[in-house]
């Protein structure tokens, strides 16, 4: 269940869930001890267990962090070609989700080359009103290691994907 040893396979993982949905979910605790979930299309990991996220329009979710730097980000495959040919088959072709845990750090200037990957991710919808008026000035970002994670996983449809012990390590849906 080592992080570094399966990381290439969790990078993997977030970045299809993250294109089949378009975006991650971070979830943070508000300072009166409330959970928040944010939609962020704009995370991503680098290959030593660490990623960034841009910060840009998510207040309570800076605010959250700047309270308390825990967080878990949260992606899930919602292709509907996905889940058809799991669900006729019986067998994932690939894992369905993962989620990882870690620390968020405070808010920074984007370095030219994050912004040049963030442009180069939304430019394919650029030519769109809304997505020009989303995804435009993007200048900050909060980087995060990540300290643990856990799969999305359904056993029964999983053929060992993940370590046995960490693919069914609880009873109800993952």
């Amino acid at each position: 269940m080592s992080l570094k040893n399966n990381w290439l396979k969790i990078k993997k993982t977030l970045e299809t869930c993250q294109t089949s949905a378009m975006h991650c979910s971070i979830a943070t605790i508000h300072p009166d001890g409330t959970p928040h979930i944010t939609p962020v299309g704009t995370v991503f990991l680098r290959d030593n267990q660490t990623g960034y996220f841009f910060d840009h329009y998510a207040n309570a979710l800076g605010e959250n962090i700047d309270h308390n730097p825990n967080a878990c980000i949260s992606a899930v495959n919602v292709g509907r070609w996905y889940w058809f040919k799991a669900l006729l088959t019986g067998q994932f072709s690939a894992p369905p989700g993962i989620r990882l845990y870690g620390k968020v750090g405070p808010i920074r200037p984007a370095t030219p080359e994050e912004i040049e990957l963030i442009e180069r991710r939304v430019k394919p919808t650029m030519w769109l009103k809304g997505a020009r008026m989303l995804w435009t000035d993007f200048k900050y970002v909060r980087d995060i290691e990540f300290t643990d994670y856990k799969p999305v996983a359904y056993p029964m449809m999983m053929g060992g994907m993940w370590p046995a012990t960490n693919e069914g390590s609880h009873s109800s849906v993952r």
